[in-house]
């Protein structure tokens, strides 16, 4: 009589599932030359990374490469999560693009997918048992790659687009408790937002008593900006700081009036020189001609 629960005979019984990632990890280091050269000129050849030299290339592949196979050895995506930030950070600046990080991974799924085919393809049966189990773990090392590098491109330019509203919104120091702050370009409510907390964190730092605000440089500014503007100047007496508007168009003025913004709340100069005489005038400082030398 037949022994039903024996065990079955061939290749694909000689190994039982939950063996078939180890081998499939020592297969991969094995042949970890062979394979990383292979997959640095599909790179290449896809004109992938071309930002970096082909050292650079050869020298990520490498850890990519021994990060994919820890993942499929431990099942742990955080040392490739930490390594996927990292290789951002360096490669973002180059220019290197999302597609171009999706579609080096992809190749290196497809280098090893072969290899374990050219290893497996004399038992089919045993490959599609091989390729159920490595397929899952490489689809998921992709998507960590992929999401690792997107949260981290869209927190560069994050920090680029704020980077650039700081310089388009410098708050100065012109004297001890004096500060300005020039606007030029639009100003929509996200920028008025970030120019109040750029102005109330200048007022801190500076300990500030006087804010002169030139608006000569912003073409239009409408209902909600005017009333942002009115907070911002709350805000700062807030903070223990006056504030005076300079540079306001016939149109703003006018818009102002008409839209209704609470002008008494506003102390405005026609001209950013004559605002900053006016904030000297309050803080005590005298002006006066040096004589000239004979």
């Amino acid at each position: 009589m037949t022994d039903e629960t024996s065990t079955p005979t061939g290749a694909e019984g000689d190994r039982g599932d939950e063996l078939l990632l180890p081998e499939l990890v020592a297969h991969l280091r094995d042949h970890r030359t062979q394979l990383r050269q292979q997959w640095a000129e599909r790179i290449t050849d896809a004109h992938l990374l071309s930002s970096m030299t082909n050292q650079e290339v050869f020298s990520e592949a490498t850890s990519v490469y021994d990060n994919y196979v820890e993942v499929l050895e431990t099942g742990s995506v955080k040392a490739l999560q930490h390594y996927a930030r990292d290789l951002s950070e360096r490669i973002i600046p180059r220019g290197v693009e999302t597609h171009e990080v999706i579609g080096i991974v992809l190749l290196l799924r497809d280098v090893l997918a072969r290899s374990l085919f050219e290893k497996y393809r004399d038992d089919f049966e045993l490959l599609n048992r091989v390729l159920d189990a490595y397929e899952p773990a490489a689809n998921r090392i992709a998507n960590t790659v992929a999401v690792s590098f997107v949260e981290q491109r869209e927190r560069v330019i994050r920090d680029q687009q704020d980077a650039l509203l700081e310089l388009s919104t410098p708050v100065l120091q012109v004297r001890e408790r004096l500060l300005i702050l020039p606007i030029i370009g639009v100003l929509d409510q996200t920028r008025a937002q970030q120019l109040t907390e750029q102005l109330l964190h200048g007022i801190r730092a500076h300990r500030a008593k006087l804010v002169v605000i030139d608006v000569t440089g912003v073409p239009d500014m409408d209902e909600n900006v005017a009333n942002s503007l009115v907070d911002t100047v709350t805000a700062s007496r807030l903070m223990g700081a006056d504030v005076i508007i300079t540079g306001l168009s016939s149109e703003i003025a006018q818009t102002l009036v008409t839209i209704g913004v609470d002008l008494s709340k506003m102390h405005t100069v026609g001209d950013l020189q004559g605002g900053i005489e006016e904030a000297e005038r309050q803080l005590g400082f005298r002006v006066s001609k040096v004589p000239d030398a004979d």
